[in-house]
């Protein structure tokens, strides 16, 4: 980001927030132009404040800051309508797309296809019943974002890939016929192929894919835990 001493209506979604003192929050923003940064609101859990009952997430704004620190005072929010809200097990996937940007997104590391996916994501969640397979399309889209880009239509040998064979996924190399399958995952090239074309109706795929997004994510997390993944899983479902 450009050191500049005041920002003027940028688009954004707020992430995650969390008091600060006792009538401050701090907010982690996904920005347009300038990626994740964190931002204080100064007095907005106050009950009068200018910010209350704007900075929520899931709903596009537009923020405006100023200073020069790693953590900027927010001057000012505008919310842009639009979105329907996440309710039930879409809120929850919302829940899991804020946490996986706030862990994975370097701060002020700006992505413009990305922030664009995002805001449909949203929409998409709040529309769509599909859920699994609107997870899985962000998931991949991200990646291939921060360039850990899955391998989805050629194996290892830069062969293209058979619907009918079975290949093992390995990490940081992609599908390939043979391998170990007790240490990567095994799927189909159906799968990886369906993957590719954003086509998550085969129950195989769905299953195969979750369970390849899962490791792959995994590996990039390292040592950070998913607490919405976990919840998801509890509830047993996606």
């Amino acid at each position: 980001m450009k050191k500049a001493e005041r920002l003027d209506s940028k688009e954004a979604f707020v992430l995650h927030s969390y008091p600060y003192r006792e009538t401050s929050l701090v907010i982690e923003a996904y920005t347009h132009e300038f990626g994740r940064i964190g931002l204080l609101a100064k007095g907005a859990r106050r009950p009068a404040s200018a910010f209350r009952g704007l900075l929520l997430p899931f709903q596009p704004l537009l923020l405006s800051w100023f200073g020069k620190s790693e953590l900027r005072t927010l001057s000012k929010a505008e919310w842009q309508g639009g979105h329907p809200a996440l309710k039930g097990m879409a809120l929850i996937c919302g829940l899991y797309l804020n946490e996986l940007l706030m862990k994975l997104l370097p701060r002020e590391d700006p992505h413009d296809a990305l922030f664009a996916n995002y805001g449909q994501t949203l929409k998409a969640l709040g529309e769509n019943a599909d859920l699994a397979g609107i997870l899985r399309c962000f998931e991949v889209d991200l990646l291939r974002e921060l360039g850990y880009a899955p391998m989805l239509d050629s194996d290892t040998s830069g062969k293209p890939l058979d619907p009918e064979r079975v290949y093992t996924y390995e990490l940081e190399r992609g599908p390939m016929a043979g391998g170990d399958p007790d240490r990567s995952v095994r799927l189909t090239g159906k799968t990886l192929l369906d993957m590719a074309s954003n086509d998550y109706s085969d129950p195989v795929t769905q299953q195969q894919s979750k369970m390849l997004m899962r490791m792959l994510i995994n590996h990039h997390l390292g040592a950070q835990t998913l607490h919405t993944r976990r919840l998801l899983r509890d509830l047993q479902t996606l």
